[in-house]
Order: C-alpha cells, then sequence, then structure tokens
C-alpha cells in the first residue's frame, strides 16, 4: 500500500475529495449537528480539501486542547525514549514511590501511558467538585499540580486497571521535566520544557503557535492545556499520522508511533495516550470513537468538549485499490453529554473517505 506523501501541497490550497465528493459539503453537517463547532479541517493525503470556522473564529485564533494535551505529552515521552534517558518498562522515576515497602513502585512508564497505574485517581466526581482532576487544575493543587497526584495511594494493583485521569498525564509531564533538568526554580522548568518540546516536536512539525500553560512548579499542564491555531493541529494530526515532519523527515519514531496506537492491555479503545477506533472497550455508554463506521487504522487526539484531531489510512469507498491518509480536526465547545450526534457526523466524514 503506498499513500501519497502528507502535506506535499500548502496548507490553504482546497482541492476536491476523492471519489468526486464536494469537500465543504462534507464537513458542513459538522457544523448543522452541532452549533457547538467552531473550526474544522479536513487533509487528505497532505491537502486541505475543506476547512471552516464558525463566526467569529478565523485563523488568528489558538484553541484550547483540554485533554489532546495528553497525546502530546506521549510524543515529548517518546523523544526521551528514544534518547535512552527513559524506559518504557522500567519503574516510573517518581522517587516518592521508592521508599521501601511502597507497592507504587512497581508502576511503570508503560502503565502510566497506557492509563492503568493502579492510583486513586477521580477524572469525573458526582457531585463535580469530587474530581481529583477538578480540585487540582481549578481549586487548591495549582501550585503543584504533580505533587497532589503524585501522593495518592494505590486502588488497585499496577497494570490491573484501566482509570483515565488527567492527573496522570501531569506526572508523566513532570518526570518529562525532571528527565531535562535537576533545577527546581519553575521558571527554569518551564523554560526547558518548553524549548525542548519546540525543538524536538513543534519546530519539525512546522507549529509555530504552540502555547504552553504550566503550574506554579513549572511542570507543563501536560493532561489539559496546550494552545494552536485550526492548521497547527492539522500539523500535529500529521504527526500522529504517520510521525513525520513539515520536510517529510520522521520526528516520531515508529516503533513509539505504534506503541501509542496499540491497544491496552486493559481497555482496547485507548493506546499510549491516544484513543483508538475499536470496539470493546470498558466505557458503558459505549465506543468513544465509531468502529461501524471507519477502519481500525483510525486514532485520535479527543479533549473536553468536543475537540478531536481524527487521523487515519484505509481504502477509498469510491476505488477499493486505492488508499488514502486523512487528517480531520473539529474543534469548539459543546457539553459532553450532548457530543453524539458530533460524533456521528465526524464518523460519517471520516467513513466516506477511507473504510
Amino acid at each position: 500500500m503506498r499513500i501519497k506523501s502528507l502535506f506535499a501541497l500548502p496548507l490553504l490550497a482546497l482541492l476536491p475529495a476523492s471519489g468526486g465528493a464536494q469537500p465543504q459539503n462534507m464537513i458542513a453537517p459538522l457544523f448543522v449537528a452541532d452549533p457547538g463547532t467552531r473550526a474544522v479541517l479536513l487533509i487528505e493525503d497532505g491537502r486541505v480539501i475543506a476547512k471552516r470556522y464558525a463566526p467569529g473564529f478565523s485563523d488568528a485564533n489558538r484553541f484550547i486542547s483540554w485533554s489532546m494535551a495528553k497525546t502530546v505529552t506521549a510524543m515529548l515521552v517518546g523523544e526521551l525514549v528514544a534518547d535512552g534517558k527513559l524506559a518504557l518498562d522500567a519503574p516510573a522515576p517518581v522517587p516518592e514511590w521508592h521508599r521501601p515497602g511502597d507497592p507504587r513502585g512497581a508502576i511503570t512508564l508503560r502503565m502510566l501511558l497506557q492509563m492503568r497505574s493502579g492510583l486513586r485517581h477521580t477524572e469525573i466526581g458526582d457531585p463535580i467538585e469530587r474530581s481529583d482532576t477538578n480540585q487540582v487544575l481549578f481549586v487548591g493543587g495549582t501550585g503543584d499540580m504533580a505533587a497532589k497526584a503524585i501522593a495518592q495511594p494505590l486502588e488497585a494493583a499496577p497494570g490491573t486497571k484501566f482509570e483515565y485521569s488527567s492527573l496522570t498525564t501531569i506526572i508523566l509531564a513532570k518526570i518529562i521535566a525532571d528527565t531535562l533538568t535537576d533545577s527546581t526554580d519553575p521558571r527554569v522548568r518551564a523554560t526547558t520544557y518548553r524549548d525542548f518540546a519546540t525543538e524536538r516536536l513543534f519546530q519539525p512539525a512546522g507549529v509555530t503557535s504552540a502555547f504552553l500553560e504550566f503550574d506554579g512548579a513549572g511542570t507543563q499542564i501536560g493532561g489539559s492545556l496546550i494552545y494552536m491555531t485550526l492548521d497547527d493541529w492539522g500539523r500535529m494530526g500529521r504527526l500522529l499520522l504517520d510521525g513525520t515532519g513539515a520536510d517529510g523527515a520522521q520526528v516520531i519514531a515508529p516503533d513509539w508511533l505504534a506503541f501509542m496506537k496499540a491497544p491496552s492491555p486493559r481497555d482496547p479503545e485507548y493506546g499510549g495516550q491516544t484513543w483508538l477506533n475499536r470496539a470493546g472497550g470498558s466505557d458503558p455508554d459505549g465506543p468513544t470513537l465509531f468502529p461501524d463506521a471507519a477502519p481500525d487504522t483510525v486514532v485520535s487526539m479527543i479533549g473536553h468538549l468536543g475537540q478531536f484531531v481524527i487521523a487515519g489510512t484505509g481504502a477509498d469507498p469510491h476505488d477499493p485499490g486505492t488508499h488514502h491518509a486523512i487528517i480531520l480536526v473539529r474543534l469548539g465547545k459543546t457539553q459532553d453529554s450532548a457530543l453524539a450526534p458530533t460524533r456521528q457526523a465526524l464518523g460519517r466524514v471520516v467513513g466516506s473517505l477511507i473504510q
């Protein structure tokens, strides 16, 4: 199977979609089905075939990642693994867990990345203020978010239970910073982290608008808070698709990208900080993506309130002998409980291009 080189043409060149469909008509339902949609970008084989903003939004806007930041954090962890500075199956380098008799010492980097650390984290509380994530991000943990996350005890043996957790990704962000610098100065830590992300990820990808938020200790809020323009989220989608950057050079190592896209042993819908288009996950509300509408090669960054950067490859439904690579970005503000129509519309767009 040969897929055309991505981003072979300028990002703003609008071209016809495969199968003769009118590309702007393909993404229009995303705005009709959900008035909270603010921006959509559709890329096929490296060419922008459709792009649209809701009134009041434009190329001048940076859009919040929410949990799409988790996938970006995983990419940065992969860079340090490639450098030999971190090891996927070694005990996670968190000193607080390596005191004599502490069972948390068995938590590995792989377990953290696959959301199966066993730590007692509560992403969504009932009532909402009982959420660990909300307490740490917005109430009493902003001075040192990772400290709050690290201090939690186990509620399950490491590796045995899937539990989605933004606090887990904040631990990963702290591990990145600790690996890059011995400094405890928040400014030094934040600058070092930002420079590393720019040099190893954003600049090779052609991303120029990335803005990262840090807590009071200089730890990047790697589970929730990164901002970029619509086009730059599309460029991050290219990294998720095949790991290559603006000039076609490999940015994310193929073996690391394969790990990110491989199902967690505790939830087949989740990989390494990345959502997968597979059924059979632990969510009682059903599949996170749309396995009935697209192949299992489709993966996605997903964020709160309906942020999606979807990437995948598959056969052209109109010409099964031809394969295509697609990236679909949807950014907006829709309550998670009301996202079903949006998710269905996204699935129809993806399914109309690849199968």
